[in-house]
């Protein structure tokens, strides 16, 4: 088969994509990457093939003139997709002023730097099978355009596919993210599909203790961390002479926002009479007083410190939380962001972890929560389960047969 990933320019959902897309290319098809030109040297340092389409847009430079926006729109979900973790927004008028509002000021704005360009490619190459993630429409505008099978690839809960199918549930009428993407359809020569807004159907990542129920034809696999170009330092060859604690609050925290949402000198302190080893991922200088207790790093592989851990502290970005997941060590989640508080929700109701909100999270808190999940342990059995969960589900390899089969049909 032809394959044609296409995505945001944005490394954080691209890196989702890698290990689907390099178990399709081992496995004899050809794969390619449409992106926007400035994104072509993420996707060839990843090994793959890219294909440059459309013009750059930066829209974090835009998001950059609003900062106090930027700030507040940093905590939970943004509308309309807030209906997927509150059942109270899931009105079919609240979520009608939220499709008006993503798709005018979101959705549009990301997709339209490709569409043309990304439909033309696509009817000269042919593609058998496009896969997208969620906020690449124009992913399905062009399958459409070309009759090509095409499906979603998860980097997130699947809250665009619950609002999506929530809003369809709440009654007929106006409809803005069909209309927009009806428009297109219409243009190259073809109609409205409720497809275009949900794939035909959508590869998952992550197991169903983790994720949002929802009714759309699905395909689960593994995930598999990939973080890019990453060095295993010399002090992980040995095993930690006192429990080692891991302390990671993302990446985007300080590339895309403010900084981080919680303090790290607090947590610094009162961990530091703790008999434990803290190694602490920090990004850029933040003048901390380090414990004796404490090693701070820039960057370390995540899947190569975990599995060294008895407990992981992080912001439960879905990538993080995964990754610790894959390896049963017990967590400490302080969401915030996005789809990180129900992801926590879920962690801690399946019991291998804690929920502590981004607003309680004190030094205080964080001391006493790590001190269960060291002391307590339920946490270390539910964690192992999560593990055993994750592993019986096929790789991505062994995943390849059904796509193919979902591509054929």
């Amino acid at each position: 088969m032809r394959v044609l990933f296409t995505t945001v320019p944005e490394r954080t959902i691209f890196q989702y994509l890698v290990p689907v897309a390099w178990a399709l290319r081992t496995a004899g098809h050809d794969v390619r990457f449409a992106v926007q030109p400035k994104f072509a040297d993420v996707v060839t340092q990843a090994g793959l093939t890219a294909q440059p389409v459309g013009g750059d847009r930066d829209l974090w430079r835009v998001a950059d003139m609003f900062p106090e926006q930027r700030e507040a729109e940093r905590i939970g979900l943004p509308v309309p997709y807030d209906a997927a973790g509150d059942p109270a927004r899931a009105t079919r008028e609240t979520m009608l002023a939220g499709y008006r509002e993503a798709v005018a000021d979101w959705h549009r704005m990301t997709n339209f730097p490709m569409i043309a360009d990304l439909v033309a490619f696509a009817r000269e190459w042919r593609p058998d099978l496009v896969i997208w993630e969620p906020l690449t429409f124009a992913g399905s505008i062009a399958a459409k355009a070309c009759g090509a099978a095409h499906a979603r690839l998860l980097y997130s809960l699947d809250v665009f596919g619950v609002t999506r199918e929530l809003f369809l549930k709440a009654g007929s009428g106006e409809d803005p993210l069909a209309e927009w993407l009806g428009s297109y359809a219409r243009k190259y020569g073809g109609e409205y599909s409720e497809d275009m807004a949900v794939g035909q159907f959508t590869i998952d990542q992550f197991p169903a203790s983790l994720t949002l129920r929802s009714e759309l034809p699905t395909l689960r696999t593994q995930y598999i961390p990939y973080g890019g170009a990453a060095v295993v330092p010399k002090w992980l060859w040995a095993e930690p002479e006192k429990p080692r604690v891991a302390l990671t609050m993302g990446l985007s925290a300080t590339d895309h926002y403010s900084g981080y949402s919680i303090s790290l000198q607090d947590v610094f302190d009162a961990l530091a009479d703790l008999d434990v080893e803290l190694v602490a991922t920090v990004a850029g200088d933040h003048a901390l007083k380090v414990p004796d207790n404490t090693r701070v790093v820039s960057y370390v592989p995540l899947h190569a410190l975990a599995p060294t851990c008895r407990a992981v502290i992080h912001h439960a970005g879905l990538a993080t939380l995964a990754t610790v997941s894959r390896f049963g060590v017990p967590q400490l989640a302080i969401p915030l962001h996005f789809d990180q508080p129900a992801l926590a929700r879920n962690l801690a109701a399946q019991g291998a972890g804690i929920d502590l909100p981004n607003d309680a999270a004190t030094g205080q808190s964080v001391r006493d929560a790590v001190v269960r999940l060291l002391t307590e342990p339920s946490f270390a059995d539910r964690a192992a389960a999560l593990q055993r969960e994750m592993e019986r589900l096929p790789t991505p390899n062994e995943l390849v047969p059904e796509i193919e089969a979902r591509a054929g049909r």
